[in-house]
């Protein structure tokens, strides 16, 4: 099984507890796959400590910080790509680093910056 990058859709399910993001979570976790999560994806979902779910589901990922690199690698997609959402282009910037998939309810947003970087990964739907 691949690597996986997190985007906000999948903390947002997860919150709200979708049976699927739960499922497909488990499974990733029992064949030795963390998933990644930018740190910018938590700072998008994160509303409330009363999000226990969403927490919950943050044990089980490795929450990567954003840091000066990446931050610029990120700004270069939107550069190339003309777009505006850093979240989404950390995302992306986290994929190509680590040959991941993406699992997101944004797959056209982030198939345009995997693209512009030519990075080949599979985006999940959440």
């Amino acid at each position: 099984m691949r690597p996986v990058v997190y985007d906000t859709g999948v903390l947002i399910a997860a919150d709200r507890s979708e049976r699927r993001t739960w499922v497909e979570h488990r499974v990733r976790l029992e064949a030795g796959v963390i998933p990644l999560v930018p740190a910018p994806v938590v700072a998008q979902a994160s509303r409330s400590a009363k999000q226990t779910e969403m927490r919950r589901l943050l044990r089980g990922c490795e929450v990567v910080p954003f840091d000066e690199p990446a931050a610029h690698a990120a700004g270069s997609l939107l550069g190339k790509t003309g777009t505006k959402d850093v979240v989404d282009a950390s995302v992306a910037v986290l994929s190509i680093q680590n040959g991941a998939d993406v699992v997101s309810d944004d797959a056209a947003d982030i198939q345009r910056l995997l693209s512009a970087a030519r990075a080949k990964g599979t985006i999940v739907d959440v």
